[in-house]
């Protein structure tokens, strides 16, 4: 889901293959839990991986927004204008949703 991503390679593009190594161990871990549920395993086992995907999966979202702030938004900076300004606002909201989840 592409929303105003540019027209340029995204700042991840160059750990792409970690990023995506690291989204089918989420992936796995949480087809895990739903074969635990089946299972009915008991509850803190199951709240426990949920802990670690959870973790995981906010490892990613840092790594991103890293590689955003240090590459889309450094760029945009540089060139200045409107680019810039909602370059900057994108990641603030993206640093609020990360917050609040």
């Amino acid at each position: 889901m592409d929303t105003n991503g540019g027209s340029g390679p995204h700042g991840y593009i160059h750990r792409k293959d970690d990023y995506l190594k690291r989204l089918r161990r989420i992936e796995g871990q949480a087809r895990g839990l739903q074969r635990m549920v089946e299972d009915e395993k008991y509850c803190i086992d199951i709240l426990t991986q949920v802990s670690a995907v959870t973790k995981a999966l906010r490892s990613v979202a840092l790594g991103l927004l890293d590689e955003h702030m240090s590459h889309c938004v450094v760029e945009a900076a540089a060139a200045g204008g409107s680019d810039a300004e909602q370059k900057l606002r994108e990641a603030s909201e993206a640093i609020a949703r990360l917050v609040r989840s």
